[in-house]
């Protein structure tokens, strides 16, 4: 696994829920100081609804990226299951996404096209990002090479895993 860090730059996704939960904490902390006559319980009752909404929109993004693959691969017709022929490399930082070096290998004997579902997990074995990349004309007997990267900014200790591979 590599560990992936990544500077100031982005805040969807992860890092929305990162700084929410602190933004959180913070809230909880501050709310035994209060003089405005709300509580303690007000206030963390405010910051958890705050750590909700943030944690609600970094889900949003990995499940309009797993539809958009899923809407990918249904434009892909007449595939068959081609996940054994892609191989992934180390994850990597480029910037502010993570990338990953995937080499998809045509054992047939005719030029094919791949449609490659590549999933990008956290430490906690989380889904954090998907997407879906095109590897064409991939020559009989040879193979390609392609980089997958995430769609946002991805914080921590990042894999990746060939989700689905589909060729034609």
């Amino acid at each position: 696994m590599a560990d992936v860090r990544r500077g100031a730059r982005g805040s969807r996704g992860v890092r929305a829920v990162g700084a929410a939960l602190c933004a959180a904490a913070l809230a909880v902390a501050a709310a035994g100081c209060s003089d405005d006559g709300d509580g303690p319980s007000s206030a963390a009752s405010k910051a958890a609804s705050a750590a909700s909404s943030a944690a609600s929109r970094g889900a949003d993004v990995v499940a309009s990226a797993t539809a958009e693959a899923q809407q990918k691969f249904n434009d892909f017709k007449d595939g068959v299951d081609a996940k054994g022929d892609v191989k992934l490399g180390d994850v990597k930082s480029d910037g502010d996404r993570t990338t990953v070096p995937v080499t998809v290998d045509n054992g047939a004997s005719d030029t094919k096209s791949y449609v490659v579902q590549v999933g990008f997990r956290n430490g906690d074995d989380k889904l954090v990002d998907t997407v879906v990349l095109n590897v064409n004309d991939v020559r009989g007997g040879d193979s390609k090479d392609a980089t997958a990267r995430s769609t946002h900014s991805l914080d921590g200790d990042i894999t990746a895993e060939v989700s689905r591979a589909l060729r034609h």
